[in-house]
């Protein structure tokens, strides 16, 4: 499995609509990062501040200069449904992440203890 390299299919794929916020990490963006509360609506993120409608996509990605590649604006303040992506083989296969190779699909297993190694730090793993 290779690492991330930020080609933002994930982020734009789930960016809009259905994200989630906790009570803990609002109290944490109270602290550290106020604006994002802007874009918060009843536990749910990422809403329009003038108009209060759903965005389609996430405001704090965006793309490079050579739009390959995405920059996430929030990366540290990021919610936790961005944080623990992905969670599954399964889950990465089917968004088609470009962190998969071909040596994830024959040997699985494998594949899952990588994912775990690479992701130890958004999972707080130990």
């Amino acid at each position: 499995m290779k690492d991330c390299n930020a080609c933002g299919k994930c982020c734009v794929k789930y960016g809009g609509q259905g994200l989630t916020v906790s009570k803990k990490e609002l109290g944490q963006w109270e602290d550290d990062a106020p604006e994002l509360l802007n874009y918060t609506q009843d536990g749910q993120i990422w809403f329009d501040i003038k108009t209060k409608q759903p965005l389609q996509a996430c405001p704090w990605l965006k793309p490079t200069e050579d739009s390959k590649v995405f920059h996430c604006e929030i990366y540290y303040d990021r919610p936790n449904d961005c944080r623990y992506y992905p969670s599954t083989l399964d889950e990465m296969i089917r968004d088609e992440c470009e962190m998969i190779q071909s040596k994830d699909l024959r040997h699985p297993k494998q594949a899952v203890k990588d994912l775990e190694f690479i992701m130890k730090d958004s999972w707080n793993i130990e």
